[in-house]
């Protein structure tokens, strides 16, 4: 198959605009007939049903929390970008768009990306009109901090709490479209399948999550935006419901997947405690606006941070990027953080953090000014940690965050199954093998506001003279009875050990041979214990309570099933690529000063791999990656 990414022709500046004005429309009147599906409620999600329900499609919205403001997108801290240049520091959509290309490492597709810089802009005025409340400077104005990997400012942000309030307006946005019948939700329900009807996309299999029964619903075409898979490494930022099913069983039904490996590590978290923890906490990436970040000179230095004199300080990003600092991108930040502890220079009782200080901040500029723009998260860090950030430095380590990898999608956002669209985190195509920060939101929104409601008509307009498909039809039956099988087998096993017991090793083994840093013997190595897992996971877990009531641990259970499938297919994308690239570190490729090394003559794609079965090998399709209007150099942020 030749993947087709329907990149517009014209200058990359012009492609957007020119391929509004020409696509393919749905008038007012068909669009009352057309039904569509949205999975997932967070920024994505709830942005498109919300959307989709204004222009006067019939939408059915589906999340597997109790209200569509539980998404994991409220979690987001730090902000989100925009390239409106209010601080007059030289920002534009331009370098926006080139910021993004250089912060993936080259492995993002231009005209994707470039459109995501334009839309950029429209956010900040919808989410203003929402009534977000956006932090803003003395004389009104709306404020801006910077971001790793940027000398500008461009991130917009609701003090640490931005996803918050930024869902909030995406969810009221969404409540008007529920109230004038628009939009119908479905909460507490988990999509299990995708119905695939002549080759289209015509619905999904969801379990309701309270009583356990399955449902069918029909939809003319399916909306993931699902989120990232962050999970399968057990211990990570995001919540502990967040999984890939949906896009996994799209994958299953024919759904290519881009650049699985691609993960992001946050350098900002706090570090792991012990084996008793189920999730890990994000200190968010501004903090490195006005925290410095620094270990002792001396290895094993036992002594309280408060005792070590200046002069015994290794600032080592603000030694080793001089014209970035402790803003470099996150990919960079997290290896850095890793080689000091590696080396001996670890700070805590496990050795295994650095401290982000900001004593010169408070000094310089007081701590009414630091609590004002960080004041929730060092509420945060002190209920967890019992250490007051404002007189003793935060302690942090890097950690699993998000996602780059996804499904793989056109410049439409289409999959490779017509009619199954993929936005926000759950597709590939925006961040390349790294995220900028502040980029995720921006992603979201820009998918779910302005680009997925205008391209998802070419595909609709071709089908306005289809009918409802009853959901009696056979491939509904069908995929019921595949989702119902696999939900008997789990609880048939009864064997003796928890869902968390395999997650568990199944996260330690991902995180130890493809997390930080990988290489070829020891993804060789990781492929066979993850299959050990797999077969372990179908002889020997329990599962308790039935099918038929509420149950979590079934819940869990058919989520990590479907991590275990996962993990295995991003051990063979990393092995296969044989360079490193953003948060793809492979050991065996460096530079001498320890930086990632890129193969631009043979890695210069994407990865896009396709299902063929169970126990057969995935093959892998390769959609060239074409640079037309920035030069491929090695990233420097020095």
């Amino acid at each position: 198959m030749i993947l087709d990414a329907k990149i517009p022709e014209g200058p990359i500046a012009e492609k957007w605009t020119r391929y509004k004005a020409t696509i393919p429309l749905v008038n007012p009147a068909n669009k009352r007939n057309i039904e569509i599906i949205v999975v997932g409620t967070g920024l994505a999600g709830a942005s498109a049903a919300a959307t989709l329900g204004e222009m006067g499609y019939k939408v059915k919205a589906f999340c597997f929390q109790d209200s569509p403001r539980r998404a994991h997108s409220i979690a987001a801290q730090g902000g989100i970008n925009a390239a409106k240049n209010y601080s007059n520091d030289g920002d534009s959509v331009h370098r926006l768009f080139y910021d993004t290309i250089k912060g993936g490492d080259y492995r993002s597709r231009e005209a994707n990306v470039h459109r995501l810089a334009e839309v950029s802009t429209a956010i900040i005025d919808q989410c203003v009109a929402q009534g977000v409340p956006f932090a803003r400077e003395y004389g009104g104005l709306l404020d801006n901090r910077s971001f790793g990997g940027v000398q500008v400012s461009r991130t917009f942000y609701a003090k640490g709490q931005t996803g918050q309030q930024l869902l909030l307006g995406a969810y009221s946005a969404l409540s008007r479209q529920i109230g004038r019948k628009q939009v119908q939700i479905f909460s507490r329900h988990e999509m299990l399948d995708v119905v695939i009807i002549d080759g289209k996309a015509r619905g999904i299999i969801a379990r309701d999550l309270i009583t356990g029964k399955l449902e069918r619903h029909f939809g003319h075409a399916v909306v993931l935006a699902t989120g990232g898979y962050g999970n399968v490494f057990f211990l990570s930022t995001n919540a502990m419901g967040s999984n890939t099913t949906a896009i996994w069983k799209a994958h299953k039904k024919g759904a290519f997947f881009g650049n699985p490996c691609f993960t992001q590590i946050h350098p900002t978290c706090i570090p792991v405690s012990g084996d008793h923890q189920s999730k890990l906490t994000l200190m968010s990436e501004s903090l490195r606006n006005d925290g410095r970040i620094w270990v002792p000179k001396k290895k094993d230095d036992s002594r309280k941070a408060v005792d070590i004199p200046e002069e015994e300080r290794d600032y080592y990003l603000e030694r080793r990027y001089p014209a970035f600092g402790n803003l470099v991108p996150r990919d960079i930040a997290s290896r850095a953080a890793k080689e000091r502890c590696d080396a001996g220079y670890g700070v805590g009782s496990s050795k295994m953090a650095v401290y982000l200080d900001f004593s010169d901040s408070i000094r310089r500029l007081g701590k009414d000014v630091i609590e004002a723009r960080y004041g929730n998260l060092f509420e945060i860090y002190e209920k967890i940690t019992g250490e007051d950030p404002y007189t003793t430095p935060m302690r942090i380590y890097p950690a699993v965050h998000y996602t780059m990898g996804g499904l793989w999608v056109d410049y439409n956002l289409m999959t490779t199954i017509p009619g199954l669209y993929a936005t926000g985190e759950c597709n590939f195509s925006d961040h390349g093998a790294n995220r900028l920060g502040a980029s995720a939101l921006m992603q979201g929104l820009a998918d779910g506001y302005f680009v997925l409601p205008i391209t998802i008509g070419e595909f609709l307009s071709k089908d306005i003279r289809t009918k409802a498909i009853p959901t009696d039809h056979p491939e509904f039956e069908k995929a019921e009875k595949e989702a119902q099988e696999r939900i008997a087998r789990l609880m048939s096993i009864k064997g003796s050990k928890p869902v968390d017991h395999f997650h568990k090793e199944l996260g330690k083994v991902m995180w130890e041979y493809c997390g930080m840093a990988r290489n070829a013997e020891g993804l060789q190595k990781a492929k066979k214990m993850v299959q050990d897992i797999r077969t372990s996971f179908w002889k020997e877990v329990i599962i308790p309570g039935s099918a038929d009531e509420t149950n979590q641990e079934l819940e869990k259970a058919l989520r990590v099933a479907d991590f275990l499938e996962l993990g295995e297919l991003m051990i063979d994308d990393a092995f296969d690529r044989n360079e490193s690239c953003g948060g793809h570190f492979r050991e065996e490729y460096q530079t001498e000063d320890g930086e990632a090394l890129r193969d631009d003559n043979n890695y210069a794609y994407v990865s896009a791999w396709e299902y063929k079965g169970d126990n057969q090998a995935e093959v892998l399709h390769k959609e060239p990656l074409v640079f037309e209007n920035v030069k491929l150099v090695q990233r420097s942020y020095k």
